[in-house]
């Protein structure tokens, strides 16, 4: 489909964003990790609530809620599959970011969510889960990395992984409903999107 060049209006009670899809095609040369007591623990059979909470502290600020509004059943399919990997990144004992690699795509490995809570933005913390996202990854037989991000996002998020070594490939908008006129996102949360009912 394309679309016409200039504005488009996005209904009351929605929200749109730019995503950008990046991949990669061969293993790249991971920098130096940072300095920081970080460790990353595999979670073999994701509970669903455990999920639900690291995925709304990491992500709520940027207005992930896909996860948020699947069925226990769909969300279960999905993260305790086989092909799927998730990951938490660990702080003093406390999970503080999430990483799940998706190899359902024979070949591929998406890199489907990633990312750390506020308080270690900045940290170097997302470089080292980033070089641990990337040995995970390329461990597999796959021959295409790939993740995407969007303007609601921080806004870091591109260029990261742009240095990390990922090319943009693709670009969409993305039209959907506002999670916080719904509740399954605070209202309050996500500033950097204004709410327009």
């Amino acid at each position: 489909m394309t679309l016409p060049d200039g504005y488009s209006d996005v209904p009351a009670g929605k929200i749109a964003a730019i995503v950008t899809h990046l991949e990669m095609t061969e293993r790249p040369a991971l920098p130096p990790d940072p300095a920081g007591g970080w460790k990353l623990r595999k979670v073999d059979t994701p509970g669903l609530d455990w999920f639900r909470d690291l995925y709304r502290r990491v992500g709520e600020e940027w207005l992930w809620f896909s996860r948020l509004q699947m069925t226990d059943a769909e969300l279960a399919a999905v993260i305790q599959s086989p092909l799927v990997e998730v990951h938490a990144l660990v702080q003093d004992g406390r999970d503080e970011g999430l990483l799940e690699l998706d190899f359902r795509q024979s070949g591929q490995c998406e890199i489907a969510f990633f990312g750390v809570t506020a308080k270690l933005i900045g940290s170097g913390a997302g470089r080292f889960l980033m070089n641990r996202a990337l040995e995970l990854a390329w461990s597999r037989p796959v021959t295409r990395v790939w993740v995407h991000t969007c303007t609601f996002d921080h806004p870091s998020a591109l260029s990261f992984y742009q240095r990390a070594g990922f090319r943009a490939f693709r670009r969409q908008v993305e039209v959907a409903d506002d999670p916080r006129l719904d509740g399954t996102a605070p209202r309050h949360v996500a500033r950097h999107v204004p709410v327009i009912e």
